[in-house]
């Protein structure tokens, strides 16, 4: 940058219009952080660094509600006169800014925050939410998405992804803003409390007992778990440099006991193909109810009975593919959620990879023996999938079965399969581990990914993973020309779509 000399730049500045500074003028932050699927998701104009998070179970009812205050900790990233915080629970007693209350306001699922002094860009600042509100509601199989808060026969759990987070906790609930947790669980003398991360501390005093959970990792607020009720904690010990402990409804124990330990052999056969597992502590976390779905909360997986009952393809798979999530989707967290493939479609390819390792595959997905045949099969139907659903990294909205569709798992693993075959075996285990290593507490984007991979590989993969990732017609496969891609008129009706 060429420098004006001083009396110069002072001349300049003197002349300057008046509009040239309106920008730093304190304004509202954003009411959304700019998510294409989810427009009002998030908050603009602050970064969250840290949320601790103390949290009251008056009783040990399941349906029990939660009487909470959080502190949040964030920089501010403009000057703001107000900002918004994501809430759609029950109530709010009070809200405070840097020690001084402020006023505020509920907007949809919004709370909207004046502070009594404007927020100056780039400096730290804390919010208090005080004595909030939430209580958890009977899980749904039909509308997985309002699970983020459920009651189970044994106590409540979390399920906040992709966007539910802020049912229960007041944040900026957005992948993009990760940040470090302290959770402080206040419950009658039995219970157990567990949360992300490492137990820090547990004591008792008339009647209560409060657990202390640390998240020293980066966490987007959709990876959150809350256990909290009669379950029965099961800790495995430190296993290979990785403390293991589960969590199970008591129930379900005598179904569990020779399935859960399958866990520690897992994490082994994932840190050998991807590196480093990126956490302190992983278990499982499996409730008697039927949710329909399992979810990679981080360092805490959450199953349902069902998948270990058989009703949901096969449980070893299952939990591979969540563990693999804590790499991908937890560790390196989406950008925004068109980028959900980089969740789901890794998850998906080291399942994959695993159930035909462990001779499952025919099981798990239903349509070959053999790793290779199983992406021959979903890539005969690329076609079909990208033109009757959409393409692999761009849904088409943020319903449920766009946003979690067959292109983001299996368009994802097959797309993931194509660079294989494009870069070779060896250099592709060399960008999945770079991008592990790279993006690790943060959030990436589709973009990001294939500029990691060119850089790596040390070719112009961008026109080649464009075509994979956002074209309507499938690309050649690398290495089998014999494979073809059927006609939408050929499997019209007949493949589900999710």
């Amino acid at each position: 940058m060429r420098r004006l000399p001083f009396a110069a730049a002072a001349l300049v500045a003197l002349m300057a219009p008046a509009s040239a500074y309106a920008a730093e003028q304190p304004s509202p932050g954003a009411a959304g952080i700019g998510d294409r699927l989810f427009p009002k998701l998030g908050n603009g104009g602050y970064d969250v660094q840290h949320y601790d998070i103390a949290l009251n179970y008056a009783t040990a009812a399941p349906s029990q509600g939660i009487d909470g205050t959080v502190t949040i900790t964030a920089k501010a990233t403009q000057s703001l006169s107000r900002f918004d915080l994501d809430f759609a629970g029950d109530s709010v007693g009070s809200i405070a800014v840097n020690d001084q209350p402020a006023t505020f306001s509920r907007a949809d699922q919004d709370l909207v925050i004046t502070p009594a002094q404007p927020l100056p860009k780039g400096k730290p600042f804390v919010v208090t939410v005080s004595d909030y509100k939430a209580h958890p509601k009977r899980p749904s199989g039909d509308n997985i998405l309002n699970n983020a808060f459920i009651v189970t026969p044994d106590g409540s759990a979390t399920l906040p992804q992709p966007s539910g987070a802020h049912v229960f906790l007041p944040s900026n609930d957005h992948p993009r803003d990760k940040a470090t947790f302290t959770f402080r669980l206040d419950v009658p003398d039995g219970e157990t409390a567990v949360a992300n991360g490492d137990l820090e501390s547990q004591t008792s005093a008339g009647g209560r007992t409060t657990f202390v959970y640390q998240q020293q990792q980066p966490m987007a607020t959709e990876l959150i778990q809350l256990a909290v009720g009669s379950y029965k904690l099961i800790d495995r010990g430190v296993q290979d440099g990785v403390h293991v402990r589960d969590v199970v409804a008591p129930s379900l124990e005598p179904l569990l006991a020779d399935k859960l330990p399958v866990e520690i052999d897992q994490l082994a056969w994932l840190k050998a193909r991807v590196g480093a597992y990126p956490f302190s502590s992983y278990g499982s976390f499996v409730v008697d109810a039927a949710i329909g779905a399992s979810l990679e909360t981080q360092s805490l997986s959450i199953f349902d009975r069902e998948v270990f009952q058989g009703s949901l393809g096969t449980w070893p798979t299952t939990m591979l593919h969540e563990t693999a999530h804590q790499w991908f989707g937890d560790s390196v967290s989406p950008h925004e959620w068109s980028d959900v493939w980089l969740n789901e479609g890794h998850a998906t390819y080291y399942q994959w990879s695993y159930a035909a390792e462990h001779g499952e595959i025919k099981a798990d997905a239903g349509v070959s023996d053999t790793f290779a045949g199983t992406l021959k099969s979903y890539y005969e139907l690329g076609d079909f999938y990208r033109q009757k659903i959409e393409p692999v990294a761009r849904p088409k909205s943020s319903a449920f079965k766009q946003l979690f569709s067959a292109q983001q798992y299996f368009g994802g693993a097959v797309a993931l399969y194509a660079l294989r075959q494009k870069v070779g075996e060896t250099t592709f285990r060399k960008i999945e581990r770079a991008w592990v290593t790279r993006y690790a507490g943060k959030s990436a984007s589709t973009a990001d990914y294939i500029a990691l991979a060119s850089k790596v590989s040390g070719k112009h993969l961008g026109p080649f993973l464009h075509d994979w990732l956002y074209g309507t017609k499938t690309p050649a496969m690398p290495g089998h020309p014999d494979w073809k891609v059927k006609s939408v008129k050929e499997v019209e009706g007949g493949p589900p779509t999710h």
